[in-house]
C-alpha cells in the first residue's frame, strides 16, 4: 500500500451539491447550542473523508466543525455520528484528548440528516506514515505521542465515563469477524476467493483471551490532530469505536508496518526516527503492561480482514454512487490485494 498523497485530502473545499444545506436551517441550533458563536459566516467541506461528510462552519466567533450522516440507502450500523458524539463527549475529561463538542441533532428537518458539532482544532494532520518531510527527531516525538494516545484510551475505565452501555463487554473478535463478514457481502462488487477463504477461517480460530476496553475502531495517524510540538492534541473520526479489544484495536494501528515496505526495513526506521514495530509494540506494552506476543499473527491477520471490510464498504458507495471523494474507487481497489496477504499470512503460520 503506498503512503497518501496528503494533499489531496488537506483542507476545505466548496461543499459538494448532494451534500449542500442551507445555513439557515443551521443557524438557530448553533444559536442554541454553542454559546457565544454568532452568525455563520461561511461554511466549507473538508476534502478528507469518505464515509461521513465533514464540513468546517466558520461563524463570526468560533471555528467549528459539523460531521454528519450522508444523504441517501445506508448500510445498517453504518455512519453512527451519534456514537461519536457520544464516546467523544465522554471523554473530554481524561488524559485521551478529544475536541470539545457542543451537541448532536438528530432532527433531520434541520440539515437533512443527523449531525454532531466540535470545536475545529488548528493544528497538523499527517498523512504520510513515513512522514517524509519530518526531522528524525520530530517522527520519533509523533510516533511516541500516538502510541502513548491509544496506551490512554485502552487504560480508561468505560464504567466511570458513563460508557458502560457503548457496547458489549467480551467475544470481540467474533462479533468484528461477523460484522465485517456482513458488511463486506452488502457491499460485494467481485468475488474474491481470498476473502471467502478468511471469512471460513477466522471464526473457528479467535485465540482463547478476552478483555475489555474502548477501542477507536480505525486509530490511525490521519486520524489525529498534532500541535506544534509534535502531541496529539485531538483524535477524530470515532464512528468505528466501541468497547472491544485493546490488543485487537493496538494491532490496527500497526498493520501498516506490513503494508509499507519502507517501514518493515529496519535501516529505513532508524535512519528517519520511526521505531520498528517491535519497538513500537514494546513502547505501548511499557505503558499499559500487556503482553502482546503470543497471537499478534492472528490479531494482524483479522485487521487486515477487517481493512479490506472498511474498503469494500467504499466501493459499495461508489457503486451506489455516495461515495464522498473521487478516490473512493482507488482505496477500493486494493481490497483483493489485502485479502490476499491476510491469507498468506493464514498459510505461513497456521497451516
Amino acid at each position: 500500500m503506498k503512503p497518501v498523497d496528503g494533499d489531496i485530502f488537506s483542507g476545505t473545499k466548496p461543499v459538494d451539491n448532494k451534500l449542500k444545506f442551507a445555513s439557515s436551517k443551521l443557524q438557530p441550533w448553533i444559536d442554541e447550542y454553542v454559546p457565544n458563536a454568532g452568525k455563520i459566516n461561511k461554511i466549507e467541506q473538508f476534502k478528507g473523508g469518505q464515509s461521513n461528510p465533514t464540513y468546517k462552519v466558520v461563524t463570526q466567533n468560533k471555528n467549528l466543525v459539523l460531521r454528519r450522516k450522508p444523504p441517501g440507502i445506508l448500510l445498517p450500523s453504518a455512519h453512527a455520528v451519534d456514537r461519536e458524539y457520544k464516546v467523544m463527549t465522554a471523554l473530554d475529561n481524561t488524559k485521551v484528548p478529544v475536541p470539545k463538542t457542543y451537541g448532536l441533532c438528530e432532527d433531520e428537518d434541520v440539515i437533512g440528516t443527523a449531525f454532531f458539532v466540535m470545536d475545529f482544532l488548528d493544528g497538523n494532520i499527517y498523512w504520510d506514515l513515513l512522514l517524509s518531510d519530518k526531522s528524525p527527531k520530530d517522527t520519533m516525538e509523533i510516533y511516541a505521542s500516538k502510541n502513548k494516545v491509544i496506551a490512554e484510551l485502552h487504560k480508561v475505565d468505560y464504567s466511570s465515563v458513563g460508557l458502560s452501555d457503548y457496547g458489549k463487554p467480551g467475544n470481540y473478535i467474533a462479533r468484528q469477524v461477523s460484522r465485517w463478514t456482513k458488511q463486506y457481502l452488502a457491499s460485494e462488487t467481485e468475488n474474491i476467493p481470498a476473502m471467502n477463504n478468511l471469512i471460513d477461517w477466522l471464526p473457528p480460530n479467535i485465540p482463547d483471551e478476552d478483555e475489555t476496553s474502548i477501542v477507536h475502531g480505525d486509530y490511525r495517524l490521519d486520524n489525529m490532530v498534532f500541535n506544534a510540538s509534535n502531541n496529539v492534541m485531538g483524535v477524530l473520526d470515532w464512528e468505528l469505536s466501541t468497547l472491544g479489544h485493546p490488543i485487537a484495536d493496538f494491532n490496527y494501528h500497526c498493520i501498516s508496518w506490513r503494508n509499507i515496505p519502507q517501514l518493515a526495513d529496519h535501516k529505513f526506521c532508524s535512519e528517519n526516527g520511526i521505531p520498528t514495530e517491535e519497538e513500537y509494540r514494546n513502547m505501548y506494552s511499557k505503558h499499559t503492561g500487556k503482553k502482546l506476543d503470543e497471537h499478534w499473527e492472528f490479531y494482524t491477520i483479522f485487521n487486515i480482514f477487517k481493512l479490506a471490510g472498511i474498503l469494500q464498504g467504499i466501493m459499495g458507495r461508489v457503486r451506489d454512487g455516495t461515495a464522498a471523494s473521487k478516490h473512493a474507487e482507488e482505496r477500493g481497489n486494493q481490497v483483493a490485494p489485502l485479502a490476499e496477504a491476510a491469507w498468506d499470512l493464514v498459510e505461513k503460520n497456521y497451516k
